[in-house]
């Protein structure tokens, strides 16, 4: 691996943040969740959480949108609602769902700078009742239109967004977040990504 290369790859690491996660139910659209996953990718997410209880798994994402995003993230697959949030409640000390209600607190006010995991639902009915009871609340993303709803994987990049603004205000991609050890078996994966890169170029 040239020494540009490794330059790249550790650059990457050191802003990766281990306190935000994207939790995507029942997503029906493998581009969806691809285009959610360059957008993780973009802001420095590590982690992402599919979560299909009503789908089958994925087998694969669709790579033209996601520009080969998800062999740089770790993502973890449930099709358990419980076992999913219990690995969530290991890591993140809030979990807030995208959904339209009375209690539902405005995208601005959300404070992403703690462990947060941030719940997007599917592309016809959202993210489900039963989501909804096992998280701690729900936010929206304001908008003036007619039509109270925006694309999954658009509604995600305006999520992300405005938490990569805070976290930059607070200084998050300034040093390292993730601890030594899974700062370098990610080295160790990345490195084998880079490989494999290489080897289907020839």
């Amino acid at each position: 691996m040239t020494p540009e290369r490794i330059a790249k790859l550790t650059g990457v690491l050191v802003k990766r943040q281990p306190d935000l996660t994207v939790v995507l139910e029942n997503v029906f659209d493998p581009h969806n969740i691809s285009a959610v996953m360059r957008t993780c990718d973009a802001v420095g997410l590590q982690d992402i959480y599919i979560l299909n209880t009503k789908i089958p798994r994925h087998k694969k994402w669709g790579a033209r949108s996601s520009s080969s995003a998800a062999k740089w993230l770790t993502i973890h697959q449930f099709d358990n609602a419980e076992e999913c949030f219990s690995s969530l409640r290991k890591r993140y000390s809030k979990i807030l769902t995208t959904h339209l209600s009375s209690d539902a607190v405005d995208l601005y006010a959300i404070n992403m700078t703690e462990p947060i995991a941030l719940v997007f639902g599917n592309e016809h009915s959202g993210v489900s009742d039963e989501i909804r009871a096992l998280a701690d609340g729900n936010f929206i993303i304001p908008q003036m239109g007619i039509i109270q709803s925006l694309n999954i994987s658009v509604a995600c990049a305006v999520t992300l967004y405005e938490a990569f603004r805070q976290k930059s205000k607070a200084g998050h991609y300034d040093k390292q977040r993730l601890d030594e050890t899974r700062y370098n078996k990610l080295f160790k994966e990345w490195e084998n990504n880079g490989r494999e890169e290489k080897n289907s170029d020839v």
